[in-house]
């Protein structure tokens, strides 16, 4: 055998032996960040989807853009017992069929009024102890968590608690000569 052709193929080989480990062929990795959650990548875009859904962007910041679904799955891996977080990753995965076999299309394939009405019906599910009974009050659980999370992440924010209602440690200082008429309201909406 020539000298070249075998450096070569040791190096062909070596090359491809390297690239190995970086190849995933697993369907989806289960994000390590959360210890007591089973969370995978698709299920933290779609999270990413319904706070963006709740809180959109418009003139100002949205729940996307304060990166809120982060905050949502921490409260949930620090705060919640290990059967609601149980309940709550059930209603996330469930959440993709439920969007599907009640709008007819995938959640994001969806126009922004239809995913709100989705969202909207889906906290108000009820369950039971069937099986799609416990399915539709985990689905129902998800969703009243997340909408909670969402509107606290959101109104805890740094850019909402600066910028838009500036948060005041101290009430203010006194004065008994001003009339309530002349003080100025706070700016929620920006």
């Amino acid at each position: 055998m020539n000298r070249r052709h075998a450096l070569r193929h040791i190096a062909l080989i070596s090359g491809g032996l390297a690239l190995i480990p970086s190849c995933d062929f697993s369907k989806d990795d289960i994000l390590a960040a959360y210890q007591n959650l089973k969370v995978t990548t698709s299920q933290k875009v779609l999270l990413a989807a319904i706070s963006d859904t709740i809180i959109p962007a418009g003139e100002i910041k949205g729940a996307l853009d304060l990166e809120v679904p982060d905050f949502i799955l921490v409260m949930v891996n620090d705060c919640f017992t290990k059967e609601n977080q149980e309940k709550f990753t059930a209603g996330l995965t469930a959440f993709p069929a439920y969007a599907e076999k009640t709008a007819g299309k995938k959640f994001d394939a969806l126009s922004t009024k239809e995913k709100e009405e989705l969202i909207l019906n889906g906290t108000k599910l009820e369950g039971d102890d069937t099986p799609e009974g416990k399915e539709r009050g985990n689905i129902a659980y998800f969703l009243n968590s997340t909408k909670r999370f969402t509107i606290q992440g959101y109104m805890a924010s740094e850019y909402i608690q600066t910028e838009i209602i500036p948060y005041s440690l101290i009430p203010g200082e006194y004065n008994g000569a001003v009339l309530i008429s002349d003080l100025q309201k706070p700016r929620i909406n920006g």
